[in-house]
């Protein structure tokens, strides 16, 4: 049994010369190209992948190579699974497999009668041997070619950076030297995962985030490690969508995922190692502000102009200002799309991962084995009672007639919401969904008085000087005004319900 680790980055088809061209290649000790022509197989009920066992076979000269690999999970775009090859002498025979739990399941009569080809792919690969440190050896692969199924196509372009000897973290240096130059991105979904999505015809769709086992007893750095990788895997998800911009939430979920890890940087910052949050605060808020923009006029786009235009769609001047408005979207849409292919979007992302398993990780170790080690529920017990104090005094200082304070409000609520999402696993299930849910309506609530006070200067900015979009600005806000009033009026009963919030006990 091998055990691979390596680290997958998605290259864009676009990039593919500009890689051939970087200069670490042209350090490689060795170089081999070869083509790569693979077929997957599983059961109709995908037995073997609810496993995290892969089965392929993979043309080798005049014959066929078996492989079984079984997924012991990727954290940043970092996997590391167990790896069995054989001969394929016409039947599978899976007693090379020295791992009883996986050859169990292989061996099943209804898995070995019910195999059936699922996909195809095939690929040119270029291979460099590199030796990035004295005592490392890693290999560099670049694979361009596609997947098939079902009369169905899919292109791959990726680079995967695999470990031979040595250090882990090199295959980070490795990755961080290319990602300078090149848009590479943390490769999360791999190719065996997206050969079942094409032949299963799973159209992709907007990811939300997902809740993150842990435990009370584990040591909190390893709690922030799983949390901020998930958080990684959230922005990673909707990454493509937001590329594409034919869905609004995409980008949603990407501010929100940036959202989450600004949060889990604030929140664990006590333990952090010294600057570790500090040095990606300021990429982060430069995220948060490019996808801001075009959330900010999505939202302003569908939920304030566009009723407005629907229930006034003969007045020209609303219809006018909404196209200005379209107009201007597809604009920030475009920018914000050379944003996230630009290079450094990859490499914060990049650099974040390969701190999680370097600085973060030495940290945990070396505190672990100290006397001052805390659990992860005493930290969370803290920080969420601290967070709590902090929204009951801003609910006190909280004032309809002074916007800044209710949106100092709300982003004090957004955090405690965050923080008893990341501590969920802890909290008794019914209380923690009641805490979540109110907290989620209380930012809701007090977010549309944010969205209509500010979409006023939005598109006054927008209608400039002519007098006929200043009007279709004020028929705008006269239309929404009832609502606003509403909202404002139904303030109070929510401080209240703020000042009155007591979060659930952790088990």
């Amino acid at each position: 049994m091998a055990i691979q680790i390596a680290l997958k980055l998605n290259l864009p088809e676009a990039a593919q010369a500009q890689f051939m061209r970087h200069p670490l290649p042209r350090r490689a000790i060795s170089r081999h190209g070869a083509a790569l022509v693979s077929v997957y197989y599983d059961t109709r009920h995908w037995t073997l992948h609810k496993q995290g066992i892969i089965l392929r076979l993979r043309k080798q000269g005049a014959g066929w190579v078996q492989t079984v690999k079984h997924d012991a999970g990727a954290a940043g775009g970092l996997t590391t699974r167990s790896e069995w090859e054989a001969p394929y002498l016409n039947r599978f025979d899976f007693s090379f497999v020295d791992a009883e739990a996986v050859r169990c399941v292989l061996e099943k009569p209804r898995v070995t009668q019910g195999l059936a080809a699922l996909f195809e792919t095939n690929f040119r690969r270029v291979t460099w041997q590199l030796q990035p440190a004295p005592g490392t050896t890693v290999r560099m692969m670049l694979d361009r070619g596609w997947i098939a199924a079902n009369g169905r196509r899919a292109p791959i372009s990726e680079v995967e950076i695999e470990l031979v000897c040595g250090s882990r973290a090199q295959l980070y240096a490795v990755a961080l030297d290319l990602a300078a130059r090149i848009p590479l991105t943390p490769e999360l979904v791999s190719k065996t995962e997206r050969g079942y999505r094409l032949a299963h015809d799973i159209r992709p769709a907007p990811v939300r985030a997902g809740a993150v086992p842990i435990a009370a007893d584990a040591h909190p750095l390893a709690a922030f490690r799983a949390i901020t990788l998930n958080c990684l895997a959230h922005l990673h998800h909707n990454h493509a969508g937001a590329l594409r911009g034919d869905d609004p939430e995409y980008v949603h979920q990407m501010r929100v995922a940036t959202r989450r890890l600004r949060a889990a940087l604030r929140l664990f910052a006590p333990l952090l190692p010294d600057d570790f949050a500090a040095q990606f605060m300021p990429p982060l808020h430069e995220l948060m502000a490019v996808l801001g923009r075009t959330r900010d006029l999505d939202v302003l786009l569908a939920e304030i102009v566009g009723p407005v235009s629907a229930s006034l769609a003969n007045d020209p001047r609303i219809s006018t200002l909404a196209d200005m408005l379209t107009d201007q979207l597809y604009a920030t849409r475009e920018k914000t799309a050379d944003y996230l292919t630009h290079p450094g979007y990859g490499r914060l992302l990049l650099l974040v991962a390969a701190e999680l398993h370097g600085k973060v990780l030495a940290a945990q170790v070396a505190t672990a084995e100290g006397d001052s080690a805390v659990t992860l529920r005493d930290f969370a017990q803290r920080r969420l009672r601290k967070l709590q104090q902090r929204t009951h005094l801003l609910a006190e200082l909280a004032n309809i007639d002074n916007p800044s304070s209710l949106h100092a409000l709300r982003i004090t609520i957004k955090r405690l919401r965050y923080a008893l999402e990341f501590f969920g696993p802890l909290l008794p299930q019914r209380s923690f969904a009641t805490a979540a849910k109110r907290l989620a309506t209380l930012q809701d609530k007090l977010g549309q008085i944010n969205d209509l006070a500010n979409a006023g200067m939005v598109l006054m900015t927008l209608a400039g000087t002519d007098a006929k979009l200043r009007e279709a600005v004020a028929l705008i806000g006269g239309w929404h005004a009832p609502r606003h009033a509403a909202l404002l009026a139904a303030v109070p009963a929510h401080l209240k319900a703020v000042r009155k919030l007591r979060l659930p006990k952790l088990k």
